[in-house]
């Protein structure tokens, strides 16, 4: 089992559901983002844990940036928080990869016969901005999915925006949110009319009903 990470959790010990939030690829678990989702959840008495990838800790210690550590060690450090929290009414997710990567290994452990309670991604990255063509390669886990699965999405996300993401082959369990004008983090632009606050809040709303709805 891969080394446990450290956590940081918001949110009543006795909640009925525990949700699991992995960071993007470029920001940690304590970024501006990740700190209104877990203390909104928080508010609406969900528990919330957040950790980082091996590569992110690491920034920590020495302040030097570095990408992502490789699929395998992502998905094992995933794994060993799951195996720390257990499946019993676990949602795991993230935001952009951190999202992506708990769908990866929330398909793995449901074909193993232990899925968790659901999956909650915050901006899935579909493809890489501007080449829609390359979404395949990133759904193909997802395709055939069981185990309950919100996305929730900017409509004008550079990686997955609603003229794209409407076309592809998505199964039943995977239900889609769209946030109005949002990008890849949920932010309109000011002629929208809308405002990240309202975006964001719309977001928490969505998961907590989504949540407590399995």
């Amino acid at each position: 089992m891969s080394e446990l990470p450290d956590f940081i959790i918001d949110g009543p010990d006795d909640a009925p559901f525990t949700i699991v939030l992995a960071h993007g690829a470029g920001a940690p678990m304590d970024s501006a983002y990740m700190v209104a989702f877990a203390k909104g959840l928080a508010e609406r008495g969900l528990r919330c844990v957040r950790f980082e990838f091996p590569y992110m800790a690491q920034r920590r210690v020495d302040g030097k940036k570095r990408p992502p550590n490789r699929a395998p060690v992502l998905l094992e450090t995933w794994r060993a928080v799951i195996d720390h929290f257990g499946r019993d009414n676990l949602f795991i997710g993230g935001k952009s990869m951190g999202g992506r990567i708990a769908s990866m290994i929330g398909r793995t452990i449901e074909d193993e016969g232990q899925p968790v309670a659901g999956i909650l991604c915050l901006g899935y990255p579909f493809y890489p901005p501007g080449k829609p063509e390359k979404a395949p390669g990133r759904l193909e886990h997802l395709l055939d999915i069981q185990t309950p699965t919100l996305i929730l999405q900017g409509t004008r996300d550079t990686f997955g925006g609603f003229e794209h993401v409407t076309k592809l082959p998505l199964p039943q369990t995977v239900k889609l949110t769209w946030l109005e004008d949002g990008d890849h983090g949920f932010k309109p632009r000011v002629k929208s009319g809308r405002t990240e606050p309202q975006n964001w809040a719309e977001a928490m709303d969505a998961l907590d009903a989504f949540v407590r709805s399995r």
